[in-house]
């Protein structure tokens, strides 16, 4: 893999990797954009323990352009987009309309109130909950905002939004890619796992995608996001919580007695090979939804060897290709890797991907009711062993 960085003309970076060498200085970002000067905060819900980030500079973000105008294929006959050269493999380059945005500071650890001594590794009351979030960060001054109140806390929204593009081809689907070529989007996403974790103020790296117009993408070239957190995110803290609790009562770790109890019993397991296992689990939220697990467990992708590596292509493909049956039109889905806090819970964290639909049948949607949105607990009109039955059914 070739990996080479440049500059787009806003000052933004964009990385190619290609498979087969290939001189990348021969195409500069010719259009004139303005230097970006937009912001974002993070505010603490201080009665659970999470953060929010509220970013009003996304508004005027483009919407579903047509194909003609779409702007994450490669520039060619007079149309100039954010991927300068007339061809690539995969792309990676900074959001023009991050959720998250600045370069990162130094953390200050006077501006938030102390976190909890006690507790799990990454509790979700108030105090447990800042436990493992930085403090506030300053950006460009001497010193950093302070809250207004001990109750009403922010931090600048540093951190990094990246767009991924799998491919030069408007007109695919991650479906539609090769092995070849969808290995090399592991190994990107491996890539900017390791160098986002590393920088200064990062805790959690996020790579996903999402697709189709249900489930509210604005661009339709085939492309996923990846996201560097300044704090570990809920879903992440509650798994860490729970992984804790575990360990402490049953002095062993949640996700492999999960996966023995998933191959145990065999009747949501939809496919697996000698290093996957993908099945819908036992509580599934959606109607038809698929967690992928390496059979070894690793913190975040940088741990998979060369062998696992290998094998994700195959499976990884077969289940998107199963949920492109499931309906009359290709599934909508997001497609979500799970990966441990860059400097905290890496002992007993499992990676793992989670695949799921908001469709529920041909032409209906699932939207999420007062109970869902409202309290966070789900209601499934299709119990998981009828989704893992129909899905196997479902063999490319």
């Amino acid at each position: 893999m070739q990996k080479t960085s440049t500059r787009l003309a806003d000052g933004r970076e964009l990385i190619y990797y290609d498979r087969l060498p290939v001189r990348r200085s021969d195409h500069p970002d010719r259009r004139t954009l303005p230097k970006q000067t937009s912001s974002s905060r993070a505010r603490f819900d201080s009665l659970t323990g999470e953060w929010v980030i509220i970013a009003s500079h996304r508004q005027d973000r483009s919407f579903q352009p047509s194909a003609a105008d779409c702007p994450l294929c490669p520039s060619r006959d007079g149309h100039l987009t954010e991927v300068p050269a007339p061809e690539y493999d995969v792309v990676v380059f900074q959001n023009r309309f991050p959720a998250l945005t600045a370069a990162l500071a130094q953390v200050s650890t006077s501006a938030l109130a102390p976190a909890s001594t006690g507790g799990g590794a990454s509790g979700v009351a108030a105090t447990g909950a800042l436990a493992n979030v930085p403090a506030a960060r300053t950006a460009g001054a001497a010193h950093p905002t302070r809250p207004s109140s001990s109750i009403l806390r922010s931090i600048a929204g540093e951190g990094r939004c990246e767009v991924i593009c799998f491919a030069s081809d408007h007109d695919l689907s991650f479906a539609d890619l090769s092995s070849d070529q969808a290995r090399l989007v592991l190994d990107v996403w491996i890539d900017r796992t390791r160098d986002l974790a590393r920088s200064p103020g990062i805790e959690q790296v996020f790579c996903f995608e999402n697709r189709g117009s249900e489930i509210g993408v604005t661009q339709t070239h085939p492309h996923g996001q990846i996201y560097a957190y300044p704090f570990a995110t809920p879903r992440t803290n509650r798994m860490l919580d729970m992984t804790t609790s575990y360990r402490r009562r049953f002095g062993r770790n949640v996700f492999d007695d999960m996966l023995a109890a998933e191959r145990a019993d065999g009747s949501r397991i939809v496919a697996q090979n000698p290093s996957w296992l993908a099945f819908v689990p036992y509580a599934a939220r959606w109607p038809y939804e698929v967690h992928l697990y390496p059979k070894r467990r690793h913190a975040d992708l940088t741990g998979l060897d060369e062998g696992e590596r290998d094998a994700f292509p195959p499976i990884y493909l077969d289940l998107l290709r199963r949920f492109d049956q499931l309906f009359d039109t290709p599934a909508p889905y997001i497609a979500a890797w799970h990966q441990a806090p860059a400097h905290d819970g890496g002992r007993d964290f499992a990676l793992h991907l989670e695949l799921f639909t908001n469709r529920r049948s041909s032409g209906k949607l699932k939207y999420l009711a007062g109970s869902e949105a409202g309290m966070d607990v789900f209601a499934n009109d299709i119990t998981p062993e009828q989704a893992a039955k129909r899905l196997r059914a479902l063999a490319p």
